[in-house]
């Protein structure tokens, strides 16, 4: 009877673990997933390029204007009680993206599944931290970590398998079951946790970078359009740069700031979360445009595309999981910057396509890339809260979190600017891996020079 009832303890103990990945690997998957079903999407609902790009950018916007302020209101408010309201949220807005009848409708129910998608990852780390301790939350932050790998290496080809098989729509109704499993666990295995205290939200903080970062990126997708010098390019570009410098006094003079701008004193910490930006732009952002060529250009099918991009995943899903037997002892400033400097490379690999060059050209650089992604991506929050002060370190993972989905969304904006280029598609697409490389490569070295080898001192 006692065996049987600690066994039935230890099968209970881990359900909390396995609500909080369900959600992680929803929201990330979705982060991605809608790259290979582009070209069906937008023939069916008659979007542009612009609106295209809107539908991985309006999520990835989303997701890192609410993340620390949703974890700050999740702190306070309940962790529990905000993962299922974003659970709820997240299901919604995905049943409203698998039914919309027009573009316009898409886009915002995007927004909104971000939205959802902001509140479930700020709080997924703190439920899994206050659930476990000692060796137990090492297993589950690993398990954890080994899920976002997974998520990663099966967006493409789930999505082309949902996309071609049944219909672009079922990329997103497929959350749904995926919701209520995860809302009946949390609501059956997880326990409230809060911080003890009040504190009021950063309102002016949340408000002042949400605009920062939307007027920046709507100003970098239409300056492809329209070009740097109309109106329409300079307005947002205009109001971003003003709501950035009310984002800094906000922060500044904020008794309880969303983002502690006095972590940025320390150059390594400043230096992880340029990494951490520019990682995405360098790794993630160019495969939109990769699926594009790969759909419209070669003729492939969403599975195809799916496949076809896959070889980065897998690697990096690998390296990720057997980085620490493959490199042991491997700083996190070695790994951050060693792993930049072999994304750069594999996209430099990648650019070096032609007019009779087949999907195959892509896999030798897709393999190194996903080596740098593999070692870099683990070591990110790790490394932030390493070189930040022991109360601030859930800030400090919370902004890494956040510049990267910011960075991914800018960085889609940005290179859409020379894939519209008037040339061939192959033509475009290598001088968008061009300056991936060049970011990546920039990046890696900053990296090396800025962030120091051994952590912050514990008196700090």
């Amino acid at each position: 009877m006692t065996q049987t009832t600690q066994t039935s303890e230890t099968t209970t103990s881990w359900q909390p673990l396995a609500a909080a990945c369900l959600g992680a690997f929803m929201l990330l998957v979705d982060v991605t997933i809608v790259m290979v079903a582009l070209p069906p999407i937008a023939s069916d609902l008659h979007m542009s390029f612009t609106g295209a790009q809107w539908l991985l950018d309006g999520y990835a916007l989303a997701l890192a204007a609410l993340l620390l302020a949703a974890g700050s209101f999740a702190d306070h408010a309940g962790r529990r009680k905000v993962y299922l309201v974003a659970l709820a949220v997240f299901a919604l807005a995905s049943l409203a993206c698998g039914l919309a009848p027009s573009g316009g409708l898409l886009l915002a129910a995007r927004v909104v599944q971000g939205a959802g998608g902001a509140a479930m990852m700020a709080t997924t780390l703190a439920l899994i931290s206050s659930t476990y301790h000692g060796r137990q939350r090492g297993i589950a932050f690993g398990v954890w970590g080994g899920v976002n790998g997974a998520a990663a290496a099966l967006a493409p080809v789930l999505g082309g398998l949902l996309t071609e098989h049944l219909h672009w729509r079922a990329i997103f109704l497929v959350n749904l079951p995926i919701s209520l499993v995860a809302a009946w666990l949390t609501l059956r295995a997880v326990r409230e946790s809060r911080l003890p205290g009040g504190g009021r939200l950063d309102w002016a903080g949340m408000v002042t970078f949400t605009v920062a970062a939307g007027a920046l990126t709507y100003g970098l997708i239409e300056a492809g359009e329209h070009g740097w010098t109309a109106v329409r390019t300079l307005a947002p570009l205009g109001v971003a740069v003003v709501a950035l410098v009310a984002f800094l006094v906000a922060e500044t003079r904020s008794d309880r700031p969303m983002l502690d701008l006095r972590l940025f004193a320390d150059r390594s910490f400043s230096g992880i979360l340029a990494g951490a930006g520019l990682l995405m732009p360098a790794a993630f952002a160019c495969l939109a445009f990769t699926s594009l060529w790969l759909q419209q250009d070669l003729g492939l099918g969403p599975v195809a595309a799916g496949v076809a991009l896959s070889p980065m995943a897998v690697t990096s899903l690998v390296v990720s999981i057997g980085g620490a037997r493959l490199f042991p002892g491997l700083s996190p400033r070695a790994a951050v910057g060693g792993g930049l400097l072999l994304i750069g490379a594999g996209a430099f690999l990648q650019g070096t396509l032609g007019p009779d060059t087949g999907w195959t050209a892509l896999a030798p650089g897709l393999v190194v890339t996903g080596v740098g992604v593999g070692l870099a991506v683990p070591s990110l929050s790790s490394a932030a809260m390493a070189f930040a002060p022991p109360p601030r370190a859930g800030m400090a993972a919370g902004a890494v979190n956040t510049v990267r989905q910011l960075g991914y969304a800018l960085g889609i904006a940005a290179l859409g600017l020379l894939y519209r280029a008037d040339a061939a598609a192959y033509v475009a697409l290598n001088d968008v891996y061009r300056a991936s490389a060049i970011i990546g490569l920039m990046a890696g070295l900053l990296v090396l020079a800025a962030v120091r080898a051994t952590r912050r001192p514990d008196h700090h």
